[in-house]
C-alpha cells in the first residue's frame, strides 16, 4: 500500500479513536455511518445482522438513494450481507479513508523506519548541529500510528532503539582512558538530555494516549530511567573517585563540566548524594545541614585554603591599588553592601 502524504489529519480525530473498542468497530456499525452519511445506516444495520431468511428486514433499503455512487443495484427482496456488500461501490472519500488504514506491515516497512532514522539523528547530534529532518512529518507519523492503534508496538520499538544506543555509549565510556573519562561522560550525558528535548515532544501523542493512560507513567521519566540503568549505574563507581580527585585539584576539569555532571547525577538518582555529600553540596543547595556558629572558623579556613590554591594556579586578587581606603571587603554583609555603594 502506498503511503499517504504525512499531513496531519483533522484535529480531534485521534481523540475519537483512542478507545480500542470504538475504534475496532469502525466498520458498518460505526465509522461506516459517519463516512457514508445517514444513507448508510440501513446498510450498516443489515451487515451487522447478517443474511436475512427472506426479503430484507429493512424495506426502506430499497428507497436508499445513491450517495455519490456508493449504493447501486440494491434491490429489495434480494438482501443478505453478501448481496449488499457486493453492491457497494466505495466512493472517493471512503476510498481515501481505507487507504489511510495502517496495517502492522505498513507500520514496520514504512512508518517505523522514518521514526528510527529521525531518532538516530537526534541521539547522535552535537549541540548546535542542524538536523535535516522534518519535525512536522515525524510528528504526523506518530499521530497516525497512535490513531491506528500501533502505540504499544511503537513504544516497544522506541525503548529498544534507545536501549541499544545507550549500551553502545556505555561500552565506549568503558574504553575511555582516565584522563578523558569525565569529559566523555559529560558529553554523553549532555547529548542524551539534549536529544530528549526533541524526542519527547515528537512522541507527545503516544505519551498522552498510551503511556500516561494505560501504563500510568511518563515518557520523559522512562527515557531518563534508561540512561540511569544502562549508563550511569554502570559507571558511577568509576566516575565518583575521579570527580573527588578532580575536586581536590582545582581546575583539573572545568567548573562547568563538574557542575553539569554533579547536577546530572543528582537528577538521575538523588540518593547518590550520600556517596560524596561535600561534592554535591557545592552545586546543589541544601544538601548539607545548616551551618552552626561553632564551625565558622573551619569555614573560614577552607576559604583561605581555596584562595591560596587559586593563587598557586595563576589566579591573583586583581589590581588592589584602585581600592579606596576603608573599602576593604569584610565578611559582614552590611559593611560590604555599604562599601559597594561607593563604586561608580
Amino acid at each position: 500500500m502506498e503511503e499517504e502524504s504525512m499531513e496531519e489529519e483533522g484535529g480531534g480525530g485521534c481523540e475519537a479513536m483512542m478507545d480500542d473498542q470504538n475504534h475496532n468497530n469502525w466498520g458498518a456499525g460505526g465509522y461506516g455511518r459517519h463516512l457514508l452519511g445517514p444513507a448508510a445506516a440501513p446498510l450498516g444495520n443489515s451487515l451487522l445482522r447478517g443474511p436475512a431468511a427472506g426479503p430484507t428486514a429493512d424495506p426502506e433499503l430499497s428507497d436508499v438513494p445513491e450517495a455519490n455512487g456508493v449504493l447501486r443495484g440494491c434491490e429489495p427482496g434480494k438482501g443478505g450481507a453478501g448481496a449488499i456488500a457486493a453492491a457497494i461501490n466505495i466512493n472517493a472519500s471512503t476510498s481515501k479513508f481505507l487507504m489511510n488504514v495502517i496495517t502492522i506491515e505498513d507500520y514496520k516497512s514504512t512508518y517505523w523506519p522514518k521514526l528510527d532514522s529521525a531518532i538516530d539523528q537526534l541521539l547522535t547530534q552535537s549541540p548546535g548541529d542542524y538536523i535535516p529532518i522534518s519535525y512536522e512529518q515525524i510528528y504526523s507519523c506518530v499521530y497516525k500510528c497512535v490513531c491506528q492503534q500501533h502505540s504499544e508496538q511503537m513504544y516497544s520499538d522506541l525503548i529498544k532503539k534507545i536501549t541499544n544506543h545507550l549500551e553502545r555509549v556505555s561500552k565506549e565510556l568503558q574504553a575511555s582512558p582516565p584522563d578523558l573519562y569525565i569529559e566523555r561522560f559529560n558529553v554523553a550525558l549532555g547529548q542524551y538530555m539534549g536529544a530528549l528535548q526533541s524526542i519527547v515532544p515528537l512522541f507527545i501523542y503516544m505519551n498522552k494516549f498510551y503511556i500516561e493512560t494505560k501504563l500510568n507513567r511518563d515518557l520523559k521519566d522512562d527515557l531518563i530511567k534508561l540512561f540511569t540503568e544502562h549508563v550511569a549505574e554502570k559507571h558511577i563507581y568509576n566516575l565518583m573517585p575521579l570527580l573527588l580527585e578532580a575536586q581536590s585539584t582545582p581546575f583539573q576539569i572545568t567548573p562547568s563540566t563538574m557542575a553539569n555532571i554533579v547536577k546530572g547525577l543528582y537528577t538521575l538518582r538523588p540518593e547518590w548524594v550520600q556517596m560524596a555529600p561535600a561534592l554535591f553540596s557545592k552545586f546543589i543547595p541544601n544538601i548539607l545541614p545548616p551551618a552552626v556558629e561553632s564551625e565558622l572558623q573551619e569555614y573560614a579556613a577552607q576559604d583561605q585554603k581555596l584562595q591560596r590554591e587559586l593563587m598557586q594556579n595563576g589566579f591573583d586578587r586583581g589590581d588592589q591599588s584602585r581600592k579606596r581606603a576603608g573599602e576593604e571587603l569584610t565578611y559582614n554583609g552590611s559593611s560590604a553592601c555599604a562599601s559597594s555603594r561607593g563604586y561608580r
